[in-house]
C-alpha cells in the first residue's frame, strides 16, 4: 500500500470523465472549480464512498448485516486510500431533542460535574436541602391521617433493563414475600418473566401497614430494612380514596419546610432526555405544541359555510357529514351558518370551536339518520393529534398549530427540582444559555473548595478542551442550549469538525463540504489554523471549497472543470497555486491572479419590498 499518496483511477462517476488523480496523503488539499463540474462527484461520491465502502468491508460478517449493502462507484481502483469520515452540510441532527450540548458532549460532562458537586436547594423556598434521617422520614409518613393504607418498598432496581432472575432469587432466600415489578405487586414463589431488553422497576414490598398509634417501631424498622437494601431510598406507597400513590424519602435530600424529597442527584437527574430529569409536562422538550386559532380561522370574514373553519376545508366546504351536523346544531341554537365568523355572537363562536357538551343533534344523509354530539373544532384537533399513531396525520394537524415554550419549566426541558441544583449560584440551564464565549469564562472563574476541586478536576478539563475547539471554529456565539435542528449547514459543519478534534483521531480521510459557509470574514483564519491542525495530527483533508483564503493556504489544489454538467468532469489544473495561475484552462486561477473578477455594480436594483 501507498503510504505518501492517494491514486486514483478511472473515476467515471456522475460526469467525471475517466479521471486519473495523484494527490499527497497528510496534506490539506482544496478541491475546487466552478458549480456543478464534478468537485462533489469525486470527492463525496467517489473517494468518500469508496473508503466507507473498504471500512464496512473490512468488518465481520455479523457487523455489516446491520450496515447493509455499501454502493460500490465507478472507478477502476482507488490505492493509498484511509478510512474516511464526511462532514457535509447535511450532518445538522433533526431531532428536537438534541441541542449544541449534547452534539459536542459539553452537556454530558456538565450533568456528571452538577451531579457531583452541586448544591440541591428546594425548588418552593430555595433552602439548602439536607439529607433526612430515619426518624425524620418516619415523623413524616405519620402526619398523614389515621387509618391511611401504605406499603413500605424499597427499590432495588430503577430504570434498569435485564431479566433479574438471580436478583428475585435471590430475594425469595431471603425471606421476602413480595415485589412490585413495574407497577404490579407479584408473590416471588411465581414465575416472574422480565423482557431482557426493556428497562424495569423492581421494589421489594417490606411492610403493609395501616397508619395509627404505637406503630413507629415497626415502621422505623422498615424503613431501615427497605433503605439497606435501596442505598438509602424507600418509596412509601400511599392508598387513599382507592387511588395510590407513590412517596420516595431519601437518606439524601428533604426540605423540612415544605415536605419535599428529592431523590438521589445523579448524571440522569440532569438528562432531558431521562424520565427522571425531564419535565413531565413537555417530556423535556421546552415547548408543546398548541392549537392557534389564527390558523384555524385564517379569513374571519368568511362564512362557516364557505369555509371559515380551514381544517374543514381542504376542498372549500366542510364535509358531507360534518355539513349535516353543523345544520342540527344551528337549527337548535339558531346559529347562522352565512354570514361573516366574526360577526357571529361570542356565545355561538364559543359552540363552533369548544363544542356543545353532551346534547345530541340529528344528522340525516342519504344513506344514514342518526343522532350525534357536536365536539368542537378545538377538542376534535387535539383528540386526535393525541390519538394518532400516523406520523403524516400528525404533521397534517400541526399546520394548525404554534410551538410555545412549556408552562411548567419555560422552555428549560428540566423539573424543578433539579433547576433548584446549583453550581456558584447557577443552575445547569441557566449555564446553558450562556453563549460559548461566557461559558468558557464561568469555567475558568469557578470558585471550588478543595474537596470540590479534586472531583471537578478532570471533568472541567474535558469541558475547556471541547470549548476551546469550538472557539477555534469562530463558534464563540452559539449557546449550549440551541437545539441542533436550527444550526445553519456550516455551523453544524464546523462543531462536527471541533468534535472530530477532540477525538483525537490519526491517520483518517476528512472530507469536508465547503466549510466556511456561513462564517465572517474574520473567523476564516481560525478555522483555517482548525483544519491545519487536523492535518498536523496525520490526516489527510480534502475540502470542497470556493474560498479564496481557503485555496490560498492550501497545501495542494485540484481544480476541476472547465465547465459545469457534461461540460465539466475534468482535471483543468493540480499543484501548488502557481500551478493552478499558469494553467491556461483554469478560471479559478484567472479570478486568483486578478486578471478577471467580478465587478461590484455601481447601481444597486431597487427593492421589490
Amino acid at each position: 500500500m501507498n503510504d505518501k499518496q492517494i491514486i486514483i483511477k478511472g473515476a467515471k462517476e456522475h460526469n467525471l470523465k475517466n479521471v486519473d488523480l495523484t494527490l499527497p496523503r497528510n496534506s490539506l488539499i482544496v478541491f475546487t472549480g466552478v458549480s456543478g463540474s464534478g468537485k462533489s462527484s469525486l470527492a463525496f461520491d467517489t473517494i468518500f464512498a469508496e473508503g466507507q465502502r473498504r471500512y464496512v468491508e473490512s468488518l465481520s460478517s455479523y457487523a455489516r448485516q446491520f450496515l447493509g449493502q455499501m454502493h460500490k462507484p465507478d472507478v477502476e481502483y482507488i490505492e493509498g486510500l484511509s478510512p474516511a469520515i464526511s462532514i457535509d452540510q447535511k450532518s445538522t441532527s433533526h431531532n428536537p431533542r438534541s441541542t449544541v450540548g449534547t452534539v459536542t458532549e459539553i452537556y454530558d460532562y456538565l450533568r456528571l460535574l452538577y451531579a457531583r458537586i452541586g448544591i440541591p436547594h428546594c425548588p418552593q423556598c430555595s433552602r439548602v436541602i439536607n439529607p433526612q434521617t430515619i426518624d425524620q422520614i418516619v415523623d413524616s409518613i405519620m402526619e398523614y391521617k389515621e387509618g391511611t393504607k401504605f406499603q413500605v418498598l424499597s427499590p432495588v432496581v430503577r430504570g434498569r433493563k435485564g431479566e433479574y432472575r438471580q436478583l428475585l432469587e435471590n430475594l425469595s432466600k431471603e425471606g421476602f414475600v413480595r415485589v412490585r415489578v413495574d407497577g404490579k405487586v407479584h408473590d416471588l414463589e411465581e414465575e416472574i418473566y422480565l423482557e431482557k431488553n426493556k428497562k424495569h422497576e423492581i421494589a421489594i414490598v417490606i411492610d403493609r401497614l395501616i397508619l395509627k398509634k404505637g406503630i413507629q417501631s415497626r415502621l422505623t424498622d422498615s424503613v431501615d430494612l427497605a433503605m439497606k437494601k435501596a442505598n438509602g431510598l424507600v418509596i412509601i406507597e400511599v392508598t387513599e380514596e382507592g387511588k395510590s400513590k407513590d412517596i420516595v424519602f431519601s437518606e439524601s435530600y428533604s426540605c423540612p419546610e415544605c415536605n419535599i424529597s428529592i431523590e438521589e442527584v445523579s448524571p440522569r437527574s440532569f438528562s432531558f432526555n431521562s424520565p427522571y430529569g425531564a419535565c413531565p409536562t413537555c417530556h423535556g422538550l421546552g415547548f408543546k405544541s398548541e392549537i392557534d386559532l389564527d390558523k384555524i380561522i385564517p379569513d374571519p370574514e368568511k362564512s362557516i359555510e364557505d369555509g371559515a373553519i380551514a381544517p374543514w376545508s381542504k376542498s372549500g366546504s366542510p364535509a358531507p357529514f360534518i355539513t349535516q351536523l353543523l345544520k342540527g346544531v344551528s337549527e337548535h341554537f339558531k346559529l347562522k351558518l352565512n354570514i361573516p365568523f366574526k360577526d357571529l355572537p361570542e356565545k355561538h363562536r364559543e359552540i363552533i370551536l369548544n363544542g356543545a357538551g353532551n346534547e345530541r343533534f340529528k344528522v340525516k344523509g342519504d344513506t344514514y339518520n342518526f343522532m350525534a354530539r357536536y365536539e368542537g373544532v378545538l377538542p376534535n384537533l387535539q383528540r386526535r393529534y393525541s390519538d394518532t399513531e400516523s406520523d403524516s396525520s400528525r404533521n397534517e394537524l400541526e399546520k394548525f398549530m404554534t410551538l410555545k415554550p412549556c408552562d411548567s419549566c419555560q422552555g428549560k426541558r428540566l423539573k424543578p427540582e433539579i433547576l433548584a441544583v446549583t453550581l456558584v449560584g447557577k443552575s445547569i440551564s441557566e449555564v446553558c444559555d450562556m453563549s460559548i464565549d461566557d461559558f468558557f469564562d464561568w469555567t475558568k472563574g469557578l470558585k471550588l473548595n478543595n474537596r470540590e476541586s479534586i472531583i471537578a478536576h478532570q471533568v472541567l478539563r474535558e469541558i475547556k478542551a471541547r470549548i476551546e475547539f469550538l472557539l477555534n471554529v469562530g463558534l464563540n456565539y452559539l449557546t449550549l442550549s440551541r437545539t441542533a435542528n436550527t444550526l445553519s449547514g456550516g455551523e453544524a459543519q464546523r462543531i462536527r469538525l471541533a468534535t472530530q478534534i477532540g477525538s483525537g483521531l490519526v491517520g483518517v480521510l476528512y472530507i469536508l463540504d465547503e466549510p466556511s459557509i456561513g462564517l465572517h470574514q474574520r473567523d476564516n483564519t481560525r478555522l483555517l489554523s482548525t483544519l491545519k491542525r487536523l492535518r498536523d495530527l496525520g490526516n489527510t483533508l480534502i475540502v470542497v471549497e470556493h474560498d479564496e483564503e481557503t485555496i490560498i493556504e492550501a497545501d495542494h489544489i485540484v481544480d476541476i472543470g472547465p465547465k459545469a454538467g457534461r461540460h465539466g468532469g475534468e482535471i483543468v489544473a493540480q499543484g501548488k497555486i502557481k500551478d493552478i495561475i499558469a494553467s491556461k484552462k483554469s478560471i479559478t486561477g484567472e479570478f486568483l491572479s486578478k486578471k478577471r473578477k467580478i465587478n461590484v455594480p455601481l447601481h444597486r436594483r431597487e427593492g421589490n419590498g
